[in-house]
């Protein structure tokens, strides 16, 4: 099978302990995919826990977000950079300082004994996800066989979406049945197993290159993401013509103009060779996984107010509603290397992406305040599937465009897209609903008390809180706060649903050809102007 082929040559890889068996790479498989699920679930897993946090140290809602924004940002900031240092001073090595770190940085969170000290915490934890994410990956692309390639990809891609959900089900149940702080040691037992695997069964590899480390663009895109990220993250609350998140703004579309024309200054020595971004399967890929994991995390944002406001249900309760679409996708993600090689991988991606619209599409047409959990499952099935068979020839297109002594990088730049269409998801989705609430509440509070009209305004939760203070109209404005939020619903679904077409379209026209990696000795039979000197170790 062809390939879309890199802009820049690379060496062959040499290993000396020779191709691992079978044994070893499911090894392998095992060990990243549970460094890369305690990475997952830290992302998400400490949402279960705002509350908990802010009652026991009286933090306010803008330092309980900065506890969950700072890993985010830390770890979005730091992908690329240290991506790259992997590549070159051995992927190994850099996987268990990651895991070592991290682990420190939970047991330290779990213990903290104020704000301060868990964002700090939480930072250290970003930093060392940074280190540990791109690597996971990288070490299936430069290890795995062709042959196999594909399907391990398929299992770390259906771990990096599915685990997110996995992670709050189960940190909500360490919540419930214990206490909040409990939720670390998902983490930490993850990171001590993946840990003693590591040092047994995954080998190592680097890549020296003939060219010095790009520190300033390692420097400026960090700027660029930090800048955006914080838009992303602060709009929301901020408002989004706050001067603060206007001089986000400003830093990371300077960043980003200043990174690229900084990159393609360097060209064969940059950080990431922009020119890249020509080939058809690296700019699908990115395309398609900024869209997808965005309406994926737009999705969470609009279901976990639906589970708890509309239908009352717990906060357990409502990550084990999740996980029907969550199993769906890890499931389609295994299946959707297989899938690839018979029909495609841009039909595949094309199906998958179909399918993840008719999901948005049926919960847009069928939710309801009486349809309840039953009137969006159908969606969430259609979604979950249609995510895992779009995201894995995604990933595999992104991570085949770059040379294999760079695989760090490719891995880095897949999970910078994952982060950003996360973040994007999260605050444009979000802002719809909110918008679409209060537009459709406006003209339901007739009769209410002004006080608790304007309070009902700022969205369902609230409208619950403040219904009882109302006497006699409790119930009137309980069930005018769920069916408005149904209604503003409703629109994020219509609008995420139109921009799911619209990738659609752009994916049957120009998604990957192919997805086969880039071949060590067809690329070392590359000019070697430029090119860098592989070596992996065991």
């Amino acid at each position: 099978m062809s390939t879309d082929q890199p802009l820049q040559a690379a060496a062959a890889s040499v290993s000396d302990g020779g191709a691992p068996d079978e044994r070893q790479l499911r090894a392998i498989l095992i060990t990243v995919s549970l460094a890369l699920m305690a990475v997952i679930a830290s992302v998400s897993g400490l949402n279960v826990a705002q509350t908990h946090m802010a009652v026991e140290w009286d933090a306010s809602q803008n330092t309980v977000l900065w506890i969950i924004n700072s890993y985010t940002l830390a770890l979005a900031a730091l992908l690329l950079p240290l991506g790259a240092i992997g590549d070159r001073l051995g992927r190994k090595p850099m996987l268990i300082t990651g895991l070592i770190i991290f682990g420190v940085a939970s047991v330290i969170a779990g213990l903290a004994p104020s704000a301060g000290v868990m964002i700090a915490a939480r930072v250290a934890a970003g930093i060392s996800a940074a280190m540990i994410m791109p690597i996971t990956l990288a070490v299936i692309t430069s290890t795995f066989p062709e042959d196999q390639r594909g399907k391990a990809i398929g299992v770390w891609t259906g771990v990096a979406g599915g685990g997110g959900i996995l992670g709050m089900f189960l940190s909500a149940l360490l919540v419930d049945v214990a206490d909040w702080r409990w939720l670390f040691v998902l983490p930490v037992v993850l990171v001590v197993i993946a840990l003693a695997m590591t040092l047994k069964s995954v080998p190592n590899s680097r890549d020296r290159s003939a060219h010095s480390f790009d520190i300033t663009g390692a420097l400026v895109s960090i700027i660029a993401v930090v800048g955006l990220i914080f838009v992303l993250q602060e709009g929301p609350e901020r408002g989004w013509t706050a001067p603060i998140t206007l001089l986000g703004l400003v830093v990371g579309v300077i960043g980003v103009v200043a990174f690229v024309a900084w990159e393609l200054h360097r060209r064969d020595a940059s950080l990431l060779d922009v020119r890249l971004f020509r080939a058809r399967g690296l700019a699908s890929g990115s395309i398609t996984l900024l869209v997808v994991f965005g309406v994926q995390a737009g999705i969470a944002v609009v279901l976990f107010p639906f589970f708890q406001a509309v239908l009352g249900w717990s906060g357990l309760l409502s990550t084990v509603a999740m996980m029907p679409m969550a199993v769906m996708m890890m499931a389609a993600s295994g299946l959707a290397p297989k899938t690839a090689a018979r029909i495609g991988a841009r039909s595949t991606t094309t199906v998958g992406v179909a399918l993840a619209t008719l999901g948005l599409a049926l919960m847009a047409l069928f939710v309801s305040v009486d349809g309840g959990y039953l009137s969006i499952l159908g969606g969430m099935l259609a979604m979950g599937i249609g995510m895992g068979l779009s995201m894995t020839p995604s990933t595999e297109a992104i991570t085949s465009s770059l040379p294999r002594a760079e695989q760090g990088v490719a891995s880095a730049l897949n999970d910078v897209t994952r982060e950003f269409g996360t973040a994007l998801g999260v605050a444009m989705l979000g802002a719809l609903l909110a918008n679409g609430y209060r537009s459709a509440i406006d003209d339901k509070l007739d009769g209410i008390p002004a006080g608790a009209a304007d309070t009902a305004r700022e969205g369902i939760a609230n409208a619950i809180e403040v219904a009882p203070k109302t006497g006699s109209h409790a119930q009137d404005l309980i069930h005018a706060a769920q069916q408005s939020f149904v209604d503003g619903w409703q629109q994020s679904m219509w609008i995420g649903a139109a921009v799911m077409a619209v990738l659609l379209v752009y994916v049957a026209l120009r998604g990957p050809k192919n997805t086969a990696p880039v071949e060590a000795d067809a690329a070392a039979a590359a000019p070697e102007a430029g090119a860098a000197d592989s070596v992996a170790t065991r």
